[in-house]
């Protein structure tokens, strides 16, 4: 079974930077073994799957068939591996980024209801009705419940399915790419679709500035919405974390929808770096040409999620 077709924007957080209840499950869940990166998207689909397949089915991870919580070790990401003893021989090769031991807590849980939450909001009721095992009533009440238990937190994930959201792109830099592909040593020839990557990392600091500068010029010429509110709310969601976290864009499963050479090839964080630089200095037609050849791209990769 492939790997789930979802991307990924990750916040790493000092370790010492956790509220006191995270940083107890969080480092439970190091003393387990930290989750290799390239098998985190598997493990969701795991842990989501079992809740479903219990007696009682439960509806959500971390949930007894009563709806009370089980308080296990969080899983969890480390940015520089070093003390990952589940890491696999043949993943990636961790670097690490600054002196400070970083962390990201998978929070499966209240991500789960979340998009419970919006399944709810958006499907037909027909759908809602195949796939639910309780009272929708029942199911939105228990969703938004644990994500209320957040507080004024935020997860430390999130998540868009079969393309990448285009304002995404704006907290990177293209020099900062980090591509394993199929023939690389880190691959396996037995098993290149969970080996293939492709993601950024940079600075919170310099993540934010991105987020906030790029929102302002969207705002001031494109209008409030789209684009720039999509950026207004990344950079709120990344203002919940420490000052020195690092954030991760990365592409996840969704590597499995081009070959190497597509991937190697991709301008992604170019083309929106020429789009923004068109907009500063007032070129439209421009900034149109980035701006589309970025939209193609990526719609022949969502195309495939109405394809089978």
């Amino acid at each position: 079974m492939p790997a789930p077709f979802v991307c990924y924007l990750r916040v790493y957080e000092p370790l010492g930077s956790l509220p006191g209840p995270l940083a107890q499950l969080v480092r439970a869940g190091l003393a387990r073994g930290a989750i290799p990166v390239t098998r985190a998207g598997l493990r969701e689909r795991d842990v989501c799957l079992r809740a479903q397949l219990g007696v009682p089915v439960r509806l959500l991870p971390g949930e007894r068939g009563d709806g009370s919580t089980t308080d296990g070790p969080a899983d969890v990401l480390l940015a520089d591996g070093a003390d990952a003893p589940a890491a696999e021989e043949g993943s990636p090769a961790p670097t690490r980024f600054g002196p400070a031991t970083l962390v990201c807590p998978l929070d499966t849980r209240p991500r789960a209801a979340a998009a419970l939450v919006g399944f709810l909001s958006t499907e037909a009721p027909v759908l809602r009705a195949a796939a639910l095992h309780h009272e929708e009533s029942t199911v939105r009440s228990r969703a938004e419940s644990v994500v209320a238990e957040l507080g004024d937190g935020a997860t430390h994930v999130v998540s868009a399915t079969w393309t990448v959201p285009l304002p995404w792109f704006v907290l990177v830099e293209a020099a900062d790419r980090v591509l394993v592909l199929a023939h690389d040593d880190a691959a396996t020839a037995d098993d290149p679709g969970l080996r293939r990557r492709c993601y950024w990392r940079v600075p919170m600091a310099d993540a934010l500035a991105r987020a906030d500068s790029a929102a302002e010029l969207l705002g001031s010429t494109l209008g409030e919405g789209g684009p720039a509110e999509v950026l207004r709310d990344t950079a709120r969601w990344l203002r919940h974390f420490d000052g020195g976290s690092m954030v991760e864009l990365d592409y996840g499963g969704l590597v499995q929808l081009m070959d190497d050479e597509t991937l190697a090839a991709d301008t992604s964080a170019e083309d929106v770096t020429a789009a923004m630089e068109a907009l500063r200095e007032g070129d439209a037609e421009k900034a149109m040409e980035s701006y589309r050849r970025l939209r193609d791209f990526w719609a022949r990769r969502a195309i495939r999620e109405r394809a089978n």
